[in-house]
């Protein structure tokens, strides 16, 4: 009796360092192929010649007032302390691995100008960036898209095109979605290559 009961309770305990172990070997799995992941999204930038899609940086909110006017920050979303921090850890990510960039291109909204700034220092803007969230901006949609678009196109430089912009300018290009802050990679063809997010 006494040994069956030893053999009961060993096999109990192995069970539980199965498990253990099989946690430890899904966590060794899941860090492996983040950094793999972020070598190949690293090595894709420094190969240079894409497109890095940056949402703009931590807005509190949801789109904007009833009074909202482009030309007034005041009226508009704006970066919190933590969206700031997060624009200077993007900037801080390009100039770390000495990434080279072409050019930096911004939505005319205030929160990315901000972030492209911050993190940038120098950008224009181009309005087929801007946001078409509100009612009031979604009949320019299929505009902006075609001039984004027709714009790529005819891009051409060794190094990588930043374009600060907004969720549902990404999502309708990309068909991905993307947080705050988050870089989308993709070649010029616009095949996402990967991601990378800030906190």
């Amino acid at each position: 009796m006494g040994r069956c009961l030893c053999t009961i309770i060993f096999l109990k305990h192995l069970n539980k360092m199965k498990k253990v172990f099989l946690i430890l070997f899904i966590g060794l799995l899941n860090l492996n192929n983040n950094a793999f992941s972020s070598d190949k999204i690293l090595n894709s930038l420094k190969e240079g010649k894409k497109l890095v899609f940056i949402r703009h940086a931590i807005a509190p909110g949801n789109g904007d007032p009833d009074n909202f006017s482009i030309k007034d920050c005041s009226t508009q979303r704006n970066l919190s302390k933590n969206g700031i921090i997060q624009s200077k850890k993007i900037g801080q990510f390009f100039k770390k691995n000495q990434i080279k960039i072409d050019k930096v291109l911004s939505s005319e909204w205030c929160r990315c100008k901000d972030t492209a700034k911050i993190a940038f220092k120098s950008f224009k803007t181009f309005d087929a960036l801007n946001s078409f969230y509100d009612e009031k901006f979604a009949h320019n949609e299929a505009k902006q898209i075609k001039s984004l678009k027709k714009y790529i196109k005819n891009w051409q430089n060794d190094d990588n095109l930043i374009l600060v912009t907004h969720f549902v300018v990404i999502s309708s290009i990309l068909n991905v979605g993307a947080s705050s802050g988050e870089i989308v990679i993709t070649d010029k063809n616009f095949n996402v290559i990967g991601n990378k997010t800030f906190e």
